[in-house]
């Protein structure tokens, strides 16, 4: 990306965004940023990092702790059929995650490394020329390495294996600012 700007010369005002997922919050507290930079009037390029580091006690008759630990990096692309950073748009991404997920539901704990691509759609609405309000949503596919435990804390180990997946992605409801 550093290497594009260099070679394009300049940088005008609203090419660059940064933007927060609130959706992803609700998820145990999963931090999240997305940086945009628009290169076209209708295509813009994103790189996007989620972080959960966190623990929680469990529900009791469940598991004594739970948990949705994930590191994920992504980067693609969005389409806009009108301008970059206003109304509809389409994306498509390559993303790895390494997970740590368990005790929501079940005692089972399952985590793991995915690498996949995914395709997606929204849209942004203006609330003023720098905020915007963006939803949207996802299906990411690819392949996956996990080892599944019988609880958060035992570490008995009940399954192992690769396979390949599909999963719904980037529920998104989201706070944009753009520069």
């Amino acid at each position: 990306m550093i290497l594009t700007l260099l070679l394009c010369g300049r940088v005008d005002a609203q090419e660059l965004s940064i933007s927060t997922n609130f959706l992803d919050y609700v998820d145990l507290g999963t931090m999240n940023v997305d940086a945009a930079w628009g290169f076209a009037r209708h295509w813009s390029a994103h790189l996007g990092l989620r972080y959960n580091p966190f623990t929680f006690p469990g529900r009791e008759g469940v598991a004594d702790q739970m948990q949705a630990r994930q590191r994920t990096v992504s980067f693609g692309g969005r389409y806009w059929p009108w301008h970059i950073h206003s109304g509809w748009w389409v994306s498509g991404k390559a993303q790895y995650q390494e997970y740590n997920r368990g005790g929501l539901t079940e005692a089972e704990t399952s985590e793991g490394d995915r690498i996949g691509g995914s395709l997606g759609g929204g849209y942004t609405y203006m609330l003023s020329p720098s905020l915007n309000l963006e939803i949207g949503a996802g299906v990411w596919a690819g392949y996956e390495r996990y080892t599944t435990y019988a609880c958060p804390e035992c570490g008995r180990v009940v399954g192992q294996g690769e396979r390949n997946f599909v999963l719904p992605n980037d529920f998104l409801l989201g706070l944009v600012y753009v520069f």
